[in-house]
């Protein structure tokens, strides 16, 4: 068995389940899965818009193929709707962590007393 230490710059490494640095391990990890996921669906309204131009020009709304409705506002649409998803989502996990990460501070000391 190899007894060589984990590096400290890992997340969870070496970190007390709930220290400040595991909590903050933690959101890192919550934010980047976020993120991938919200870049992974802007990938896909782009990538669909355009790979499926020619099958969804047969499908009408307000009077415009989707196709075209995808592109000029559809798009536009969902994009504006991650936008928002991502500051909802990361306001709250912000929120979470700074409660977590008050909660865990050590209480500051009161004049006069002593250490």
């Amino acid at each position: 068995m190899d007894n060589t230490p984990s590096p400290p710059d890992l997340p969870g490494a070496g970190h007390a389940p709930g220290s400040l640095r595991a909590r903050r391990a933690l959101h890192w990890r919550t934010t980047r899965r976020l993120t991938a996921a919200l870049l992974l669906l802007w990938l896909g309204t782009s990538f669909g818009a355009v790979f499926f131009a020619r099958e969804l020009t047969g499908l009408m709304l307000f009077g415009w193929p989707l196709s075209f409705y995808l592109a000029a506002q559809g798009a536009s649409l969902v994009y504006l709707a991650i936008i928002g998803a991502y500051a909802w989502r990361m306001r709250r996990l912000d929120r979470q962590f700074a409660a977590t990460a008050l909660a865990q501070a050590p209480a500051p000391a009161q004049a006069g007393e002593r250490p």
